[in-house]
């Protein structure tokens, strides 16, 4: 029997312990000290055809801006600013030049909006699934990365921008649902993600900044991460979530609920934070929660417990 995902990664992080001074397996990003009142921030994410993607739905284009962005997602989940990434790449045969030229067109794109220059990689052909896999460089200045071990006691739980909209564009993916102005901004939503980078900045500038990480696999299965870090529990109100209009209607059109989709469906990449009480959130956000002492996570307002996505 295999381990969970995290179970897997728990016992990765204690037999790789990080060097004195770095921060390592356990945030986004690796916090490496430079000495020069700065550190380095480390993170590699990758995208595997069939798993995060299907290559005959996914405009290439896309393709590549979103394998840059998710990886930019993490720096500013750190607070961090982005500097470089390093591409890999394992393209199966049917894969021609026009569809990877695509590719590297969007991830060109990203790349410039956020200032993270291409510096290298690797290639290798794939005997089945087109994979990418990215390692992005940032910084920050010393000692100020954002951890998931921040949190405390009376902190209030925010969220930026609004949650479930990329699962539901997923869905629509998935589900082959019928092009309409409504399926195709929330597929949208789903292909081009917006790393939080000056958000990101800003919550660690603020004198009352606590935990933060950014939302990849649901905000159900996120938080977590961030109370085991933090060694505290968490109560969340349901009716305080941002739900979109579009996210609202698109539910209503297909059956689908839209706190699964909010709490579980993963790939928002906004950022999940917490502030110092009394604190006044530095960027456009929305209070969500409280962070309590004890362990657990509680639902206000459902019966209801949500769990969030795994890989394994």
């Amino acid at each position: 029997m295999r381990d969970s995902e995290f179970g897997f990664i728990a016992k990765l992080a204690a037999m790789f312990p990080a060097p004195e001074g770095v921060r390592g397996i356990g945030d986004d990003c690796a916090v490496i000290p430079r000495g020069d009142g700065r550190d380095t921030l480390v993170s590699t994410d990758l995208l595997t055809e069939g798993v995060h993607f299907l290559r005959n739905r996914i405009p290439p284009r896309e393709l590549g801006w979103k394998t840059a962005a998710v990886n930019l997602s993490d720096i500013a989940a750190m607070g961090g600013t982005p500097t470089a990434t390093f591409l890999s790449l394992a393209i199966p045969k049917d894969c021609d030049d026009g569809f990877l030229s695509e590719i590297m067109a969007g991830y060109a794109d990203a790349s410039r909006a956020y200032a993270a220059p291409l510096l290298g990689g690797d290639t290798c052909a794939s005997s089945g699934a087109l994979t990418l896999n990215v390692t992005v460089l940032g910084e920050c200045p010393h000692g100020h990365a954002l951890l998931r071990s921040g949190a405390r006691p009376g902190d209030t739980i925010y969220v930026t921008g609004t949650l479930g909209e990329s699962a539901a564009g997923w869905k629509a993916v998935q589900s082959t649902l019928p092009e309409t102005d409504l399926t195709r901004a929330l597929i949208h939503r789903h292909y081009h993600p917006v790393p939080r980078i000056a958000e990101g900045r800003e919550i660690a500038a603020c004198e009352g900044a606590g935990a933060a990480m950014d939302l990849s696999d649901g905000l159900a299965s996120d938080l977590r991460h961030i109370l085991k870090a933090s060694g505290c529990g968490a109560g969340i109100d349901v009716n305080a979530l941002p739900l979109s209009a579009q996210l609202r209607q698109f539910c209503k059109e297909y059956g689908t609920d839209p706190l699964e989709l909010a709490l579980c469906g993963g790939e928002d990449y906004e950022l999940l934070f917490t502030l110092r009480p009394g604190t006044t959130p530095p960027v456009p956000c929305t209070a969500i929660g409280t962070i309590h002492a004890g362990s657990g996570l509680v639902w206000k307002g459902t019966d209801r417990d949500f769990t969030g996505f795994t890989h394994f």
